[in-house]
């Protein structure tokens, strides 16, 4: 295991990027950095840039106008990185599926630029903080 991975698993520091959310998953991330459920106790913590993180914390559904500004935001972060799908609109569009401004789920944007990037889901609407705290420790213990 080389000590990028290493490092990444013991403390990821994640940026939030909202590419078109209805804010359902924000308020529940939002509720992560609370006393109740407290995920700096596991290392995790949110940062202003993409330049200081190890993963991207992406919700919403991905619009035409957003596309861009994600990939931007992926190439800023250094690599590897992950980027953990958050909520049923990241995964696979939600119920936006075939809109005119909906360009496609998050993973199909990020593998135009980088096909082998790392992408992990955690579906719901919105998902459970519990859910989410689950599906980043799995994610980061598989790696």
């Amino acid at each position: 295991m080389s000590w990028k991975i290493w490092s990444l698993k013991k403390s990821p520091w994640v940026f939030h990027v909202n590419t078109g959310a209805c804010n359902n998953c924000d308020i529940e991330i939002v509720n992560l950095l609370t006393p109740k459920f407290d995920v700096e106790r596991f290392g995790i913590k949110l940062v202003g840039s993409p330049r200081h993180a190890d993963a991207l914390l992406v919700t919403g559904v991905v619009t035409r106008q957003a596309a861009p500004r994600l990939q931007e935001v992926y190439r800023q972060t250094p690599k590897p990185c992950v980027v953990f799908c958050m909520g049923a609109c990241a995964c696979n569009t939600g119920i936006f599926k075939g809109a005119y401004h909906v360009v496609g789920p998050v993973d199909k944007i990020i593998k135009e630029i980088d096909p082998n990037a790392i992408i992990a889901y955690v579906p719901g609407c919105p998902p459970k903080p519990e859910a989410m705290i689950s599906g980043v420790v799995k994610a980061l213990s598989a790696l």
